[in-house]
């Protein structure tokens, strides 16, 4: 099979730029695959020699089959840039890895991305394909490779004829959500307000692609396979970028991932979302309470050795 296309969407973070391509052609797969790059242009006069200097060493990449660069005369925005560009990608490759310009890949990411891509490409049920997996306090009690209804927006990949399916009307997908009384189990039991970001998405309050995604292939009854332990690492969560502010909550040890055979049994994986839950009721304690939890989790593997 030919190497899935992948799709590097940056704006004006050259340090953080350089990371990710180098990153990337230190993955085997590197030289085998077609680089894509979508640079989006400056929204404000003060970024517009940030987003000159990002394109200058945009021009002098190397290390993949091709490097294809797509300079937008204005600025689309992170998720207008990411919709046009997977669509554009699905529609003449048939399906899309992408990657964001803050993100440090492990290794292995374009060996699990593709095994995944042509493992599940004609499984209806499989929509999409997640690099990023949350810091869970028990990652070794989960199956090395799994299935869970969230697909993440770090380090991703689908098919055209899941891509098909993403519904771009935030009001529709609410309203559909609202109408099929799953309101709560979107938004995982209740315990992450995916739905109240749906409805802000629909009031213009914000301007983003992933919940969008999520309510897409949720209301498909899809899966989004993920590995138990991250092979990317958002490197952005601090405080320079845009969508994202300063935060080591979901920072992820890269040196620990692990490949496994894929699952031949597509089932949402139960254990998976109850660790997922517990990550995210964490977020919502305490500051004081985070940092110890956090502590003793890195001295767990001491403790054990011990």
């Amino acid at each position: 099979m030919s190497r899935a296309p992948i799709a590097l969407f940056v704006y004006r973070r050259l340090q953080h730029l350089q990371q990710t391509i180098a990153s990337l052609q230190a993955d085997p797969l590197a030289r085998e695959s077609e680089l894509f790059v979508f640079s989006d242009a400056a929204k404000q006069p003060q970024h517009a020699a940030d987003v000159a200097e990002v394109r200058s060493y945009v021009a002098t990449i190397s290390g993949f089959a091709a490097v294809h660069v797509v300079n937008r005369a204005d600025n689309f925005g992170l998720a207008r840039s990411i919709v046009s560009g997977a669509d554009q990608l699905c529609t003449s490759h048939g399906r899309v890895i992408v990657v964001e310009d803050d993100l440090i890949v492990s290794p292995m990411f374009l060996s699990y991305m593709n095994g995944a891509l042509d493992r599940y490409r004609d499984d209806e049920r499989v929509m999409a394909v997640s690099a990023y997996m949350y810091p869970v306090r028990r990652p070794d009690d989960l199956p090395n490779l799994f299935f869970c209804r969230i697909p993440t927006s770090w380090g991703w990949a689908t098919w055209a004829r899941a891509w098909s399916k993403f519904q771009p009307d935030a009001n529709v997908l609410a309203a559909q959500l609202a109408g099929s009384g799953q309101v709560e189990a979107f938004d995982m039991d209740g315990n992450y307000p995916y739905f109240e970001s749906l409805q802000a998405q629909a009031r213009g309050d914000l301007d983003v692609w992933g919940v969008r995604w999520y309510a897409s292939v949720f209301l498909q009854g899809g899966l989004c396979l993920y590995p138990a332990r991250a092979l990317v690492h958002n490197a952005g969560m601090d405080g320079s970028g845009v969508h994202c502010g300063r935060s080591t909550a979901y920072a992820v040890d890269l040196g620990r991932a692990t490949m496994a055979p894929f699952p031949d049994e597509i089932i949402e994986s139960t254990a998976a979302v109850r660790q997922i839950v517990d990550f995210f009721r964490s977020l919502r304690e305490p500051l004081p309470k985070r940092l110890l939890r956090g502590a003793l989790r890195h001295l767990a593997p001491f403790r054990q050795r011990a």
